[in-house]
Formats: structure tokens, C-alpha cells, sequence
């Protein structure tokens, strides 16, 4: 019975269509690959404030200002 757990940043307005995507999708390798079935797979999506998740140390917006200004 897998478990996957999804976490992105909450930015951009993650549609509920592209989450379903990712669901399906996350599904489906795991049946290709490891032939898990998909009725007993689970997928949970955790959308992340963007102050509450870091990069290299750094709030991840920081993180992406230091990449963009290299």
C-alpha cells in the first residue's frame, strides 16, 4: 500500500486539474514500475507557504533571488 506525499510551494495557483494530473500520474508510475495497484495507493498534495520552506539554508525566495542574480 503505497504512500506518497507531494509537497510543493503555494504560488502560481496550482489548478485542482493539474493536481489530478500529478495524481494520476504518481499513480501510475508506481504501478508501471513496482506494480503497486492503484486502489491501494495513496497520493497527498501539501501545498507549502512560501515562508515556511527553505532552500540552502535560506527562505527558498531569498534562495531563488541568489540563483537569479548568478
Amino acid at each position: 500500500m503505497p504512500y506518497v506525499n507531494i509537497k510543493i510551494t503555494r504560488e502560481g495557483g496550482t489548478t485542482p486539474a493539474q493536481k489530478a494530473e500529478l495524481i494520476k500520474g504518481v499513480t501510475n508510475l508506481l504501478a508501471e514500475v513496482l506494480d503497486k495497484s492503484p486502489a491501494t495507493t495513496f497520493v497527498v498534495i501539501n501545498e507549502v507557504e512560501m515562508e515556511d520552506w527553505g532552500v540552502g539554508g535560506l527562505p527558498v525566495e531569498d534562495y531563488r533571488r541568489q540563483i537569479a542574480a548568478k
